[in-house]
């Protein structure tokens, strides 16, 4: 307990610092100040995702031409035909994946529906999410079902076909053969992954990239190639979201909801909240900043609650972290992909893996801090010992991966930022796997062939699981079944628990 308590100091100390200033202290005795942060924090967690996707598509819509790396025009995917790097032009969205190529899309369905075309996929895991403005992922098109039936491993062949994702309030007909998907709203994004085994796969997967395609309903059937624009624009612009800029108002946040909730309206259960936030003037249409009837102390406070609010969501998923711990083997799992009323862990997941799919497609077992809770940082190395026959219950693939403190890959000399079951994995005699997370490379060849590059800093790691059999999901997520091998610190000679040395 002592050291849940020091882990919990330790990550939160930035909050307190943040909240030592001289405005909120001075206006803390107010009940106006208080009613102000305090239904300000739950605009902030509430409307974060909705104004991060609209920075995501702000950003990767601002060039009129397909750039090889997920951005381009509405309504066509535009791929990335090769694994992710580490550079400043793909790190619009945290916790990228090494595991599959994506293939982005933005559908506008404004002038009504779009058909997606899925091309037949030979024994290979794909799935095309369709997400909410609100990153809620609410269908999946997927081999998925096929891999459940077939048994792990095996995706056998799927024939493809023809989706079309039509607007609300949709009464007209669809084509034979083309199967519905109802989209709560005009506006859907699409994070599109295609299973890839390594470089050396690339070339096919572009191939199937190439036969996904977006059709207008209205042109389903003729041949159609979206128009060329006249005027190329290339440069991509990188959004932000309003008011969390240096020299903002952070009552920009609060304005910019408002428009948002205007084009996106609440979703199903969300009218109990905003009738408490209408309070403070946060709602479809509303903008705090001019009404005259909130006082002083009531802006201040909802300014400090955007100002606070990412050390705040730290401060809270550090708490989720200590609660999730003890019953997941020092890991975060949760569920993901649609949360309902759940506006916190909505919040955290924006922060730490946007776009993260629904746990029957995908469940993400995540670690800040080794087996005793210390965070986790470059200046140590650590041992995950997976006993034989302990790999995850899957029927797609596995992988873990390492990230930075701001959630993106870990630039190494080899290239290399992710473990999973394409690695060329050295075997301990009795089947066991040894990975070793440090920073330098182990000079033991057999060793170096396990081993995933550290930074000098803070880092953390995340499991993906593609396919839980459908007996393992409930166990894997309530703690009670299969859970990640542990990170174990390393000291001279043998680890704690350890089967074999650490790295050297």
């Amino acid at each position: 307990m002592k050291r849940l308590t020091m882990l919990a100091t330790a990550i939160s100390l930035s909050v307190a610092l943040l909240a030592g200033t001289g405005s909120a202290a001075s206006a803390s005795s107010s009940s106006d100040y208080s009613t102000g942060y305090t239904l300000g924090h739950q605009a902030y967690e509430y409307g974060l995702p909705l104004l991060d996707t609209q920075r995501v598509f702000d950003t990767q819509t601002s060039v009129n031409i397909s750039d090889h790396s997920g951005d381009g025009p509405v309504n066509q995917f535009n791929s990335l035909p090769h694994l992710a790097m580490p550079t400043a032009s793909q790190q619009t969205v945290v916790a990228p994946n090494d595991d599959t190529l994506y293939s982005m899309a933005w559908l506008d369905l404004r002038h009504g529906p779009q058909v997606i075309h899925v091309p037949a996929i030979k024994h290979r895991f794909y799935v095309i999410p369709l997400y909410t403005p609100w990153s809620e992922n609410f269908y999946n098109i997927t081999s998925q079902h096929v891999a459940h039936a077939a048994g792990a491993g095996s995706y056998g062949i799927t024939h493809g076909g023809n989706w079309a994702v039509v607007p609300p309030h949709f009464h007209g007909e669809l084509p034979r053969g083309v199967k519905r998907i109802d989209s709560p709203y005009t506006r859907v994004w699409i994070i599109g992954r295609t299973e890839i085994s390594g470089k050396s796969d690339t070339a096919a997967v572009d191939k199937i990239q190439h036969k996904y395609t977006i059709t207008p309903l209205s042109k389903y059937g003729q041949h159609y190639t979206p128009k060329t624009p006249r005027h190329a624009k290339r440069k991509l612009t990188i959004a932000t979201i309003p008011g969390t800029q240096p020299g903002q108002d952070p009552l920009q946040f609060y304005t910019a909801l408002g428009r948002e909730l205007n084009m996106f309206g609440p979703e199903p259960g969300d009218h109990t909240l905003l009738a408490q936030l209408r309070a403070i003037d946060v709602g479809p249409g509303l903008d705090p900043a001019t009404d005259p009837n909130l006082s002083a102390a009531t802006l201040q406070g909802m300014r400090d609650a955007v100002t606070q609010g990412p050390a705040n969501l730290q401060k809270e998923l550090t708490q989720l972290y200590i609660s999730n711990a003890s019953t997941h083997n020092g890991y975060l799992t949760i569920d993901t992909g649609n949360y309902g009323t759940n506006y916190q862990l909505r919040a955290l997941v924006d922060k730490v893996g946007l776009g993260a799919l629904r746990n029957d497609i995908a469940t993400y077992p995540i670690a800040q801090t080794d087996r005793s809770l210390h965070p986790l940082t470059g200046t140590s190395s650590y041992v995950v010992h997976i006993p034989a026959g302990q790999l995850p219950p899957v029927t797609g693939f596995w992988s873990l991966t390492m990230y930075d403190s701001n959630g993106f890959f870990v630039p190494n000399p080899l290239h290399r930022y992710v473990i999973n079951d394409r690695s060329k994995l050295h075997h301990n005699p009795d089947g066991s796997i040894d990975i070793y997370i440090q920073q330098t490379k182990p000079t033991n060849p057999q060793q170096a062939q396990n081993w995933l590059p550290t930074p000098a800093g803070a880092f953390h790691l995340i499991w993906r699981l593609y396919g839980l059999k459908p007996n393992a999901l409930p166990g894997v997520i309530q703690g009670t079944g299969w859970t990640p091998a542990a990170i174990q610190p390393c000291t001279a000679g043998r680890g704690a628990q350890l089967m074999t040395t650490c790295a050297s």
